[in-house]
């Protein structure tokens, strides 16, 4: 079916741009842009790497000449800032544009707003909104990085219709269909990190990389390990020196393992201690530190089910395929739970969709007295 020719549809190809570069903009937020004159597309672009040109300005290049008395689509509100690179606002006032369309406002505190005021100010007319659920879904991370300095959480599983990611005997291979496991290296793609417990690299000796038909940016590779059991010939350890390994520990963690697992390569990270294991809102404070603005969190039942008592899950997306475990299987979430069924955690903003034979089942979770993540 044919689009109407509409701020919509020009929208939507701006939107399309900002996704395709979803996992390679570092903590920057993923933009597109789309400049419009005489009922031409004259200028596309979008925002390809942490530190280069912003969306605007690539489409601001292309565009040439043509950008002057033209309307422009993006996704996000132009910065006004100096900050790797000079406020697109500013850009925008220069280069003469006609009339901008932004799909939501930047929720940096040093822009919000501000950008729509000085190009209002300059007698550029200004809408705000168009598309702006879908524009704001693309940059969750990113906005709440910006506003907290902690990194954008969200849990991956792939479980039984009775809640099992493993057997009893800890096979695992596998629950998913090859379509949802796919989607899963996609997943990686998109996230600065991805982390799981030591447990998993024991039992597993995963490379925890993206694998894709296509090449794919590959993520920081997180290790939750209170006492630094981690192997040093493992693979995500054999392979620091080309794909980054991050080892997450306790302050009482031995030295001695830390300086072997350091000379292979691997970055050990003392994160305090809650009880004799790693104090997992420290550590998201010191990866948020280190600049890391979203995790993929791949742990297994324990790890997950710590990191939502903890308040530390954002988001969750749950492959559920059509076979029954038992009882004797690992449970995908391993924590104490609510005393009644109104004290559990729900999932909210749920969507569910088919992948293959499996269910992929998409939420956020929140406690009946508030957000189960702290933002």
């Amino acid at each position: 079916m044919l689009q109407p020719i509409d701020d919509a549809m020009y929208m939507r190809l701006a939107l399309q741009l900002a996704e395709s570069t979803l996992g390679q903009t570092g903590v920057n937020p993923a933009v597109g842009c789309v400049i419009v004159k005489d009922g031409r597309i004259v200028g596309t672009g979008a925002h390809l790497r942490q530190g280069g040109p912003h969306a605007e300005i690539h489409a601001l290049r292309m565009a040439g000449a043509d950008a002057e008395g033209a309307t422009l689509y993006v996704t996000l509100e132009p910065c006004c800032h100096h900050g790797r690179t000079p406020p697109c606002a500013e850009r925008l006032i220069r280069e003469k544009i006609g009339r901008v369309v932004v799909a939501c406002l930047d929720p940096n505190p040093v822009v919000a707003g501000r950008g729509v005021a000085m190009l209002r100010e300059a007698g550029i007319p200004v809408e705000v909104g168009l598309m702006e659920r879908e524009a704001k879904a693309l940059n969750e991370p990113f906005a709440k990085f910006i506003t907290s300095g902690r990194p954008f959480v969200t849990l991956k599983a792939a479980c039984s219709l009775d809640g099992r990611i493993a057997a009893g005997t800890g096979d695992s291979k596998w629950i998913s269909n090859e379509a949802a496991r796919l989607e899963a290296h996609g997943l990686r793609h998109r996230h600065q990190a991805v982390m799981v417990g030591v447990e998993t690299v024991l039992k597993d000796d995963p490379r925890l990389t993206a694998r894709l038909p296509v090449s794919a940016l590959q993520p920081v590779r997180l290790i939750v390990d209170s006492a630094l059991r981690t192997p040093a010939d493992a693979a995500v350890v054999l392979t620091a020196d080309r794909v980054p390994t991050w080892i997450l520990t306790t302050e009482e963690a031995d030295a001695d393992k830390q300086r072997v697992l350091e000379r292979r390569g691997a970055v050990v990270i003392r994160c305090g201690s809650s009880g004799g294991r790693v104090d997992l809102d420290a550590a998201m404070a010191a990866l948020g530190s280190r600049g890391i603005g979203s995790i993929l969190l791949e742990g297994g039942g324990r790890l997950n089910g710590a990191m939502l008592e903890a308040g530390l899950v954002d988001k969750v997306v749950l492959y559920v395929a059509p076979i029954i475990v038992g009882a004797s299987g690992v449970p995908a979430f391993a924590l104490a739970g609510a005393e009644t069924v109104a004290g559990a955690i729900r999932l909210e903003r749920m969507t569910v969709e088919t992948v293959g034979d499996n269910i992929r089942v998409t939420g956020y979770p929140v406690r009946p007295d508030g957000p189960a993540a702290r933002h």
